[in-house]
């Protein structure tokens, strides 16, 4: 398979920074650019190739170096990473080896900035709050993904953006020493993740609803009966007034963000991590392509692609709602330590093409191992791993 449509590959900029050999090695895989984070999530990530360091280990933090003048008087603001400006560092030896770089930024994941402000966080229906979670209705929350997202987007090193997590955020969080043990999984999921901090029971009062009503009304649903599972089941009435509500804001939010970061760097393309199911959450969250893809909104959307069963149904579903000639943009994930399927790159690859994207990215040329790397440069080469 010949694959032809532009692709690109996520890095961090501590597998590029400090590391003389990298920008060639990811040059060599044959890509037409590189995804770089510029504002990310608290981690703890591998760098196999790295000469320096083996593990790294991160704090949800910026990579470049943010303007004071940008954040003055703002409650929420970016913690600058240490050492400073790995991105710019980064950025420049991707340039040098002839990759052009496209900023990525994380908006609502940010447990650091959550710790600090507790009151804009997702609040669930039990008074349970989630500090890695911002919630986009309050003020604060939107003012900073907005100022965040134009300063990203501003960076001379960018030739294009991408905003993950802008939307909203809930009780799914892949973090260390989870507990959870999949009590969240399906419908009770979402009603886990239904926030009530301040903000967002201004915003049911004014749709019609009682905020105190409606959050009986989620505990009741997931309250398990005697010898089963929780129903996750909501009157209609409810569930049509919450959903709504989510729906609004999120559109609302993700105009908002996308306007800022195109007013601080016209022309520049902005894509958006997004799911066409509205009631999606997280680093992918919902949206109605046809309003994100709409003139004056988004330039793309970015899929994760990343359970080959279900990803040109993703794909088809999204272009479907899409307005002709939008970017789509399938993210396929190609590490087999993360639960990838490298081997099958170029079956993966050729599904969502046919199925109607029209770019690919692959996650994650920073975490991949020497065979992941091989099956990224025989999928660019239109060739199988084993060739």
């Amino acid at each position: 398979m010949n694959c032809a449509a532009p692709a690109s590959a996520n890095l961090y900029p501590w597998d590029v920074d400090g590391d003389p050999a990298a920008a060639g090695r990811i040059a060599r895989l044959g890509l037409t650019g590189v995804t770089l984070a510029a504002a990310y999530h608290a981690v703890r990530a591998v760098t196999p190739f790295h000469p320096r360091h083996r593990i790294v280990t991160r704090d949800a933090a910026v990579y470049y170096r943010p303007d004071p003048a940008r954040w003055r008087g703002r409650r929420l603001r970016p913690v600058p990473a240490r050492p400073a400006a790995s991105f710019e560092r980064a950025a420049a030896w991707l340039h040098a080896a002839g990759l052009p770089v496209t900023a990525w930024a994380v908006l609502t994941h940010n447990g650091r900035a959550g710790a600090a402000a507790p009151a804009v966080t997702v609040r669930n229906a039990f008074g349970d709050r989630y500090p890695w979670a911002l919630c986009i209705s309050a003020p604060q929350v939107l003012e900073y993904a907005a100022t965040l997202a134009a300063e990203v987007a501003a960076l001379p090193d960018a030739a294009a953006v991408e905003l993950e997590a802008c939307g909203w955020y809930g009780v799914e969080h892949g973090s260390a020493h989870d507990k959870t043990g999949g009590a969240a999984g399906g419908a009770a999921e979402w009603l886990l993740s239904v926030c009530f901090c301040g903000a967002c029971r201004d915003r049911y009062r004014a749709a019609g609803g009682d905020p105190a009503a409606l959050a009986v009304a989620v505990r009741a649903a997931l309250a398990p009966p005697p010898g089963g599972s929780p129903a996750a089941a909501l009157p209609e009435d409810v569930a049509s007034l919450l959903r709504g509500v989510r729906a609004q804001v999120a559109a609302s939010f993700q105009g908002e963000v996308i306007a800022a970061a195109r007013a601080a760097a016209p022309g520049k393309p902005v894509y958006l991590h997004a799911h066409p199911d509205p009631q999606a959450m997280g680093a992918n969250p919902g949206c109605d392509p046809a309003v994100l893809l709409r003139p004056g909104g988004a330039d793309g959307i970015v899929l994760w692609c990343w359970d080959p069963a279900e990803a040109a149904a993703l794909v088809r579903r999204t272009v479907a709602a899409a307005p002709p000639g939008a970017a789509v943009a399938a993210s396929l994930l190609a590490v087999e330590g993360l639960g990838g399927h490298p081997a099958t790159l170029a079956d993966q690859a050729g599904a969502v093409l046919d199925a109607g994207a029209t770019e690919l990215r692959l996650y994650h040329a920073g975490l991949a191992s020497q065979a992941d790397l091989a099956a990224i440069r025989a999928l660019r080469q239109g060739q199988r791993p084993e060739d």
